[in-house]
């Protein structure tokens, strides 16, 4: 039986999942996302060109392949149309290889200034939202008031788009927020109208069609795991399940149809925003990390916070996920480290625990010092020309974890990735 493999992020995000999808894509017939939305910023780069998705999936580049946007997704028309548009700059067509969900949710206006309003009044408490209306819209849709894809189709859409603005306003004005102007509800209205004219299907249909055909399906999911609604450091996390289970209710997929489940992770670990992050480094190797690894996010553009690796965290990722395989990226960014650490345990409250704890801020990380290889990887065609050093580092993760490294990655690049 056909089964559809998993491709996720195992850390706080930015693990370098657009990459290794757009690597991996070759080997599937369809790329599906299942959660998130334009909080998400997949970057590819290949031909010398780097490229940012938000919603599309990161397929789109392979014309031979469908690209589905699942149910689970929540859709900023605007956003989505110029990530349309500027596809279609580098020779793609998404309009020919990209399939929306019906069911797929939508973000107005009125939910980004909503986003700003709530950030604005949390003060100091902040959780580093992307302001781009993700948590307003998964709220609706979980209060059943949200407008999905298929109802742009539906002769009352505008009545309804109207009903939800209104209760909208009544929030806004009384957080003192921004209120939407015209000019605002023109240009998403046009971009509406230009998503009605894309391929929109109930997607579950197509998959298990696709399924029962032996055609494959990759869902890659956005954000990272420690960032999950549930299983995150809460309440600085996103609003949706980022972790494997989100498959099947993001796509429509059964659990027992799942196969390969990848965990992407960096060969150090990074966060965006607020939240409790153990590893984390305020000194000069935390400033070198973010400097070799270009640690600004491809989303907002702010400075990464960076740290080494965490196994305690990367461990609980793999065990909600159900992790076969393991895929490390950024390794190149640590070829200036004489020692390289990586925590093992966390200290709290002078007990030595290897489990997340409940209040993850109060974790003190304990590490386990390795040698660093203390040579550029960039250039390498194969793994035979890896330093011991690497090989060491790998070997320790995979003993810890108990899960294969099948990919190191080391660079943007298409190019820059070894199978091992």
């Amino acid at each position: 039986m056909i089964k559809t493999d998993v491709l996720l992020g195992l850390q706080w995000g930015d693990e370098g999942k657009g990459k290794i999808v757009d690597v991996l894509t070759p080997n599937y017939h369809n790329i599906a996302r299942f959660q998130g939305g334009p909080n998400a910023g997949h970057s590819l780069e290949f031909n010398e060109i780097k490229h940012v998705l938000h919603i599309i999936p990161s397929g789109i580049f392979h014309p031979d392949k469908m690209n589905i946007i699942g149910n689970g997704v929540v859709i900023d028309p605007i956003i989505l149309r110029k990530e349309i548009k500027d596809a279609e700059k580098l020779g793609v067509n998404p309009t020919k290889n990209l399939i929306i969900s019906d069911k797929a949710s939508l973000i107005l206006p009125t939910h980004r200034l909503l986003d700003a309003a709530y950030e604005n009044r949390k003060g100091e408490s902040k959780i580093g939202s992307t302001l781009k209306g993700i948590g307003p819209c998964y709220t609706d849709k979980t209060a059943r008031l949200g407008l999905r894809v298929g109802d742009i189709l539906l002769p009352d859409f505008h009545n309804r788009y109207k009903q939800l603005v209104e209760h909208h306003t009544i929030l806004l004005e009384s957080f003192k927020g921004e209120l939407p102007t015209e000019a605002m509800e023109n240009e998403w209205m046009d971009a509406v109208n230009y998503l009605s004219k894309l391929k929109v299907l109930n997607t579950e249909y197509y998959i298990h069609s696709e399924l029962s055909a032996g055609r494959t399906v990759l869902a890659e999911g956005a954000q990272g795991s420690m960032l999950d609604i549930d299983y995150g450091s809460y309440p600085f996390v996103t609003s949706s399940n980022t972790v494997s289970a989100g498959v099947s209710t993001g796509l429509g997929i059964s659990p027992h149809k799942v196969g390969e489940v990848y965990g992407i992770f960096k060969a150090y670990c990074t966060r965006v925003g607020s939240g409790s992050f153990p590893t984390e480094l305020f000194d000069d190797d935390g400033q070198k990390l973010r400097d070799q690894g270009h640690e600004y996010g491809s989303t907002t553009g702010r400075p990464r916070r960076c740290g080494w690796l965490d196994l305690v965290a990367l461990k609980y990722s793999i065990m909600l996920n159900g992790v076969t395989k393991l895929i490390m990226t950024k390794a190149d960014v640590l070829d200036g480290f004489d020692t390289i650490k990586i925590a093992t345990a966390y200290q709290v409250k002078n007990i030595e625990i290897t489990e997340i704890p409940y209040k993850l801020e109060d974790a003190e990380p304990v590490y386990t010092e390795l040698q660093g290889w203390n040579c550029p990887l960039d250039t390498m065609k194969s793994k035979d020309e890896f330093p011991k050093a690497l090989w060491e580092y790998i070997a320790f993760i995979e003993k810890e974890t108990g899960v294969p490294v099948s990919i190191v990655s080391i660079g943007p690049n298409r190019n820059q990735t070894i199978h091992i």
